[in-house]
């Protein structure tokens, strides 16, 4: 009997075990999307591009200044961790106007790290509330065109977020302004949607080798 149950623990498990996530790989192993055909900032803004992109996309207002602590919980807890890869990129969204304390922000956060892949892209305050809008979410931009949130959106100007969070049920965005939520949630879901482009890239690169 007891020869019975080590060879179920050491052959028949691990399979049991094996099939059980191979079954859940399209379960679990994309981040879903939540709103599709997102307008491009290039569209305003021709230096800026989303499209063949993976991206943080945020909008600081018209007080960056007062917003600096936003952009450096973002840059500290993911921008230094992911942004060595490849098409990833973090834009922020800012009225026109804002072109020197953005200068003054970016020399700010090079100190901290390198900034290559931090780009602002600037834009007429209806033009930023119109981009706002086709994201489709449940938050809303203040009166200076700021919200604390940023948003992952993927190379096909989809925006993913959860569809089952424990807090909010549908999480359209994560609030810079905390650095637990940053932690335990965004780092989560950007380490998700960066695995699924490069499994994507492995199959193609396998196929092609075929």
């Amino acid at each position: 009997m007891k020869k019975k149950i080590v060879l179920v623990v050491l052959f028949v498990l691990p399979v049991v075990v094996y099939l059980f996530f191979a079954s859940g790989v399209n379960n679990f192993g994309r981040l879903p999307v939540l709103s599709e055909n997102i307008t491009d900032v290039s569209t305003f803004d021709p230096s800026v591009q989303l499209k063949n992109k993976i991206t943080i996309l945020g909008f600081l207002g018209n007080h960056v200044d007062a917003k600096q602590g936003n952009a450096f919980n973002l840059n500290q807890k993911i921008y230094k961790r992911f942004g060595d890869f490849n098409d990833f990129q973090i834009v922020m969204v800012v009225p026109k106007g804002n072109e020197p304390q953005i200068s003054e922000l970016k020399n700010e956060l090079g100190k901290l790290s390198n900034v290559d892949k931090w780009h602002f892209a600037f834009g007429s305050d209806a033009e930023i509330r119109n981009f706002f809008n086709s994201l489709k979410t449940n938050i809303d931009l203040d009166e200076d065109l700021f919200t604390p949130n940023v948003f992952i959106i993927d190379k096909d100007l989809k925006l993913r977020g959860r569809t089952d969070d424990e807090d909010e049920g549908i999480k359209y965005g994560f609030d810079t302004s905390s650095v637990a939520e940053l932690n335990n949630k965004m780092v989560d879901d950007v380490k998700i949607i960066l695995a699924e482009y490069r499994l994507a890239l492995k199959k193609n690169n396998a196929d092609r080798s075929k």
